[in-house]
């Protein structure tokens, strides 16, 4: 009798909270959800020196935030802290990192406590792409896949995680990819990066809830294909669904996900259709759609490898 009435209660409680999450997704569908500010936040953004990480210091720049960039192309990091503090950012660090090193992430990360501070977001964007069948693909560069792809972000959450749980205040920031949902082909490598990078934000989010820490947000990003270089000679058969994107458009994406502290960001939209597809579907009719879509032959034309973010 006792069980039948803890059950009766957590259903309950469960329907209401349901409720009120559906009414609260309703009314942000209609009214525009309120930003956070973040000027004076300490962002660190890994792959820095070019593409995603440029565009993303440069838009956080503008916003008045503190920004700390790493790559392990100096040059290039050097370049995007000077249009940086063109944009507007008055404190600005550069750091060369090499994001498949463990030991040389921890290095670099006590430089920034100590030279800088607690970071509060950190936008773990640095990859690389291989691109090649499975069986052609070299075990260096897969390797080099999953450490950069995946595996800095535990090296990442480990160094600054602890200071964002002690202040009660921080966003943890996932770039992973639409290869982080689905299959593609002559990507095996890349996809088991990115699907690793997805499920281990998402698992470290549902820590968080557990453990009630609810200062500490998650913002998980899977854009489809982007027009960084990264992807040269890609294409797609269906743009009008699954079009090439352009890094602005996804940069705009994805600081509007972080200002409104939005869970998960799809982009382009039709991917939460092909979740839900790819959730329903019968295998073969799943594979049918995928080849319909385009993903199958999505490679075809891809002309460099080992490319980065």
């Amino acid at each position: 009798m006792a069980s039948n009435l803890k059950f009766t209660k957590e259903l309950i409680t469960f329907l209401g909270k349901s409720v009120i999450a559906l009414l609260e997704t309703l009314i942000f569908t209609f009214i525009p959800r309120p930003r956070k500010n973040v000027a004076g936040e300490i962002v660190l953004i890994t792959g820095a020196g070019r593409g995603l990480g440029r565009l993303l210091a440069l838009r956080f720049a503008h916003l008045g935030s503190v920004l700390v960039l790493w790559d392990i192309n100096k040059e290039g990091n050097e370049e995007t802290c000077r249009m940086a503090r063109e944009a507007g950012a008055t404190r600005v660090y550069a750091y060369t990192c090499d994001c498949s090193q463990k030991e040389e992430i921890y290095r670099v990360a006590e430089q920034v406590k100590k030279e800088v501070g607690d970071v509060s977001i950190l936008i773990n964007n640095a990859g690389v792409v291989t691109g090649s069948d499975f069986l052609n693909c070299p075990d260096d560069l897969m390797e080099k896949s999953l450490d950069v792809n995946f595996k800095a972000h535990l090296w990442t959450y480990k160094c600054f995680l602890p200071a964002m749980i002690a202040n009660d205040h921080g966003h943890l920031v996932c770039i992973s990819s639409s290869a982080g949902l689905v299959g593609v082909n002559k990507l095996a490598d890349y996809c088991a990066s990115k699907f690793a990078a997805y499920g281990f934000a998402e698992s470290v989010f549902t820590e968080t809830v557990v453990q009630k820490l609810k200062g500490i947000k998650t913002t998980i990003v899977c854009p489809f294909f982007i027009n960084t270089g990264m992807f040269e000679g890609c294409s797609t058969v269906r743009p009008f669904l699954l079009p090439i994107l352009e890094p602005e458009y996804v940069v705009e994406k994805i600081v509007d996900a972080i200002l409104k502290e939005k869970v998960y960001l799809y982009v382009p939209r039709f991917l939460y259709f092909v979740m839900v597809l790819k959730s329903i579907l019968p295998v073969k009719i799943a594979l049918l759609l995928s080849d319909f879509m385009g993903i199958f032959n999505i490679m075809d034309g891809f002309v460099c490898k080992n490319k980065k973010h």
